[in-house]
């Protein structure tokens, strides 16, 4: 079937975005479907909506508004009281692009995309979802390079398109000629895996079938492979806010932790060490307590490269010594991190002790840029051998024997990330982060 434009039932109008289309805007661009036209423009503010206030997270809304001569015959400007059909797209935008961004990365700031129809021909609520994105692509990358982010918080690409079916047939990108005479009309907004945001349909004679609806979604989803080609091409190199792995710097210099905290977080994070992240010397653990301990490396790290950081503080606590070596346990023998020292005179202090009981115990605490600092607990119980046994781990791995009766020095790293404190406190955190 040839349409009115000429175009087959698959292919689009052509799509052009010029970004920085207004120069006073925190981002902008210009994006036109066919024959429809419309600004985008992204205004950042301090400070959150009431609502969100202490919630230590920011927000995004959106405002749609026809010109008055998008439509050929003058449109009246909203007045206070708003068109309704803008305030529904209004609405549209902001729920779709809100999909795009961690607003917990974000800050106590508001974002505010502003689409206005310079030309209507279809399409626009989905012209301005695909600009809005571009123009918040811009404005964060203005955030970064003014020091107000130190990275960027989209998290997901996100583009929307119409389709409808026109004389029988499902086409893509439907022009105002094709959605007035359309017997459905659709629009998908989707993100960069083809998920679905939104989808908005109406079978304006009568109901439309299940393979109707099957046509439109695989029109759609090609239309959206596009569209986003487009937004990457228009962006440049500022594409690179987009789905920017967070980095997570851990507050230590004992590669054995860095390795297994690695490990254990897989590829959620870009992970680095906090000497790769710029922090230089050391923090000095001043606490009584492995929380308080975790905390103090934590928020200095933070607070001195501006990235989440995650902190660990754990040690040995051996009942019949009343709790030691604990947050003593690297420097238990004097010299800090000497292993074997400290074995041996955890061994010779429980020379003569029947009751070896002990636990390792973990405190991972999680700071961060934008919100209060939070902690996690675990433990692993255990028993003090009377000789090291095992080759593996590091500290008093092979003097801790687990109730399977193996020391963590004779388990397989993946043994002993599967019940370890630490192990047991990332688990904590990994639920708690979602």
């Amino acid at each position: 079937m040839k349409r009115l434009d000429g175009r087959s039932g698959h292919e689009m109008r052509p799509c052009g975005i010029t970004p920085d289309f207004v120069g006073t805007a925190a981002g902008s661009c210009l994006i036109s479907f066919g024959g429809t036209r419309v600004i985008c423009t992204a205004s950042v503010e301090e400070g959150v909506p009431p609502f969100l206030r202490g919630r230590d997270q920011g927000w995004l809304t959106a405002e749609y508004a026809m010109l008055p001569a998008s439509t050929g015959k003058r449109k009246n400007r909203d007045g206070i009281r708003r068109d309704s059909r803008g305030v529904e797209i209004s609405r549209l935008i902001g729920r779709s692009l809100r999909q795009a961004v961690d607003l917990k990365r974000l800050g106590e700031r508001t974002l505010t995309i502003d689409c206005d129809v310079l030309e209507a021909d279809g399409g626009t609520r989905t012209a301005a979802i695909t600009g809005g994105y571009v123009a918040l692509c811009l404005a964060v990358d203005r955030l970064i390079r003014q020091g107000a982010l130190r990275e960027s918080p989209i998290s997901h690409q996100v583009a929307a398109v119409s389709c409808g079916v026109v004389n029988g047939q499902a086409v893509l990108d439907l022009d105002y000629q094709e959605d007035s005479a359309a017997q459905a009309d659709m629009n998908f907004v989707m993100n960069g895996q083809l998920g679905l945001i939104e989808v908005q349909g109406t079978g304006e004679d009568s109901a439309f079938s299940e393979d109707d609806l099957q046509q439109m979604l695989r029109l759609a989803q090609a239309g959206i492979r596009q569209l986003m080609a487009a937004q990457r091409e228009a962006l440049g190199e500022r594409a690179y806010v987009i789905e920017q792995a967070q980095t997570l710097v851990l507050a230590s210099t004992n590669q054995h932790k860095i390795l297994e905290l690695q490990q254990l977080l897989g590829q959620r994070y870009q992970v680095i060490g906090m000497k790769d992240a710029g922090f230089i010397g050391e923090v000095e653990e001043k606490a009584d307590s492995f929380v308080g301990n975790a905390v103090l490396k934590a928020e200095a790290v933070c607070a001195a490269t501006g990235y989440l950081t995650l902190a660990d503080d754990s040690g040995l606590e051996v009942m019949a010594l009343g709790g030691e070596p604990g947050v003593r346990s690297a420097r238990y023998a004097g010299t800090h991190g000497d292993d074997a020292a400290n074995n041996a005179l955890l061994l010779r202090n429980l020379r003569d002790e029947h009751n070896r009981s002990a636990r390792f115990v973990s405190a991972l605490a999680l700071a961060s840029p934008h919100a209060p600092t939070k902690v996690y607990l675990g433990e692993c119980a255990g028993t003090i051998t009377h000789a090291p046994r095992g080759s593996g781990g590091f500290g008093y791995d092979p003097v801790f024997e687990t109730v399977d009766g193996k020391t963590f020095a004779e388990l397989s790293q993946d043994e002993k990330n599967s019940i370890s404190h630490r192990a047991m406190a990332m688990r904590k955190l990994i639920a708690d982060l979602g």
